[in-house]
């Protein structure tokens, strides 16, 4: 019986640009659901379960970033969001609403596909790899963070993260008390060719601070070291 095959939703109201990022999808090996509006898109997602989310901001019914919100309420996929070249603050807002990755329209096919497979190449680090390389549970004030159940608690409740949080946070957990600067995380929690991409980091380290700290404004937890990188305190009762 031959593999699964991977399967990838894109929703795009420009039927031209749908065509296309369809075909060579499918050229390059993957099953392929299109949907021409944020609505029909949101639908697939929950009906049909894909893999991957390509996902335009500008659809009628329901835009890119409603759809990336709603589905985030129920599921951890992958979501690439398409944005308007130069346009930050639609890069900046998809990525606070949860998706993993942007790519700036217009798009090379070949710019496409390595964003889709380095994207995929991340949501496929399994557990049991993860727990591999760490011990099975640490524990820094009221946060504990489970390897292998990639489970997060702060103060005994959990917190639910996405997958782009909860790698992020397990490396900075696994170098607590270690600056660790932007760089070094940019290449292992999305991939060397995403070096100097600091406002895809802030981002993410923003979202964990809102999840993890009581303020985060003045965070105990995930210290900023200005023009290096950041730091998760090993003593969180006195910040640093």
């Amino acid at each position: 019986m031959s593999a699964k095959k991977t399967t990838i939703l894109t929703a795009d109201d420009d039927p031209q640009l749908l065509r296309l990022v369809s075909r060579n999808l499918q050229l390059d090996g993957y099953d392929v659901l299109t949907a021409a509006d944020g609505q029909q898109a949101l639908e697939l997602i929950e009906a049909r379960s894909p893999d991957l989310v390509l996902l335009d901001v500008m659809m009628p019914i329901l835009d890119g970033f409603a759809v990336c919100q709603r589905v985030r309420e129920f599921s951890s996929v992958p979501i690439i969001i398409l944005t308007a070249r130069g346009n930050d603050q639609d890069k900046i807002r998809g990525l606070d609403l949860g998706a993993d990755d942007y790519l700036t329209k217009p798009f090379s096919v070949d710019e496409l596909l390595a964003r889709v497979r380095s994207v995929l190449r991340r949501a496929q680090l399994s557990a049991v790899d993860t727990a591999q390389a760490l011990r099975s549970r640490v524990t820094i004030g009221e946060l504990t963070v489970d390897y292998a159940q990639h489970q997060v608690m702060m103060s005994g409740r959990e917190v639910e993260l996405t997958p782009i949080e909860y790698r992020l946070l397990a490396y900075l957990t696994q170098n607590a008390g270690r600056i660790v600067t932007q760089d070094l995380l940019l290449e292992h929690v999305w991939g060397a060719e995403y070096i100097g991409e600091s406002h895809l980091l802030q981002v993410n380290i923003n979202r964990l601070r809102r999840k993890l700290e009581l303020d985060a404004a003045h965070p105990r937890y995930i210290q900023t070291k200005t023009g290096v990188g950041y730091l998760l305190n090993a003593q969180p009762t006195a910040n640093v």
